[in-house]
């Protein structure tokens, strides 16, 4: 089953304007705006990706979801046709990246991923949809030789 059927990305950046708000994220992730542009390429396209404090991030989703506490990634779809913003926490992410025994860069690739796969129509709501999301999730990943996070990784 396909993801929902949603507007063309023809509108969208294939190469996303990468906005550091947080300058953290460059001593976090040196190239990272570099980095960023492949993996939102990777993933179908958005106009932008923004690399945020986890701060900016609580504040975001307690405005468009009504969950006060950060979270790693947000996507925003754009009022016009494709494209829409990608915008992750940098706490978050460094703690996550530590947590899962993976590199910064890598976590930080696999969300832009998820965001641009999220802005494309796919979702993980339901178990299928999700094991279809995170399927491609790799298969995108492996391209930017990041690996599969979804992979048990050896002790």
């Amino acid at each position: 089953m396909e993801p929902p059927s949603r507007p063309s990305l023809a509108g969208a950046r294939l190469r996303p304007e990468i906005i550091v708000v947080d300058p953290r994220w460059r001593r976090l992730v040196p190239g990272i705006a570099a980095l960023a542009k492949r993996a939102a390429t990777a993933g179908g396209g958005a106009d932008s990706v923004v690399l945020e404090s986890d701060r900016g991030l609580q504040r975001l989703n307690l405005r468009h979801r009504g969950r006060n506490a950060p979270t790693n990634v947000l996507s925003f779809e754009s009022p016009g046709p494709g494209g829409g913003e990608i915008v992750l926490a940098l706490e978050t992410v460094r703690r996550e990246a530590r947590a899962a025994g993976r590199r910064p860069a890598h976590h930080m690739a696999h969300l832009v991923v998820h965001g641009a796969l999220h802005l494309r129509g796919h979702d993980h709501h339901a178990a299928g949809a999700a094991r279809r999301m995170e399927m491609r999730e790799a298969l995108l990943l492996s391209g930017l030789r990041v690996p599969n996070p979804w992979k048990q990784r050896d002790p």
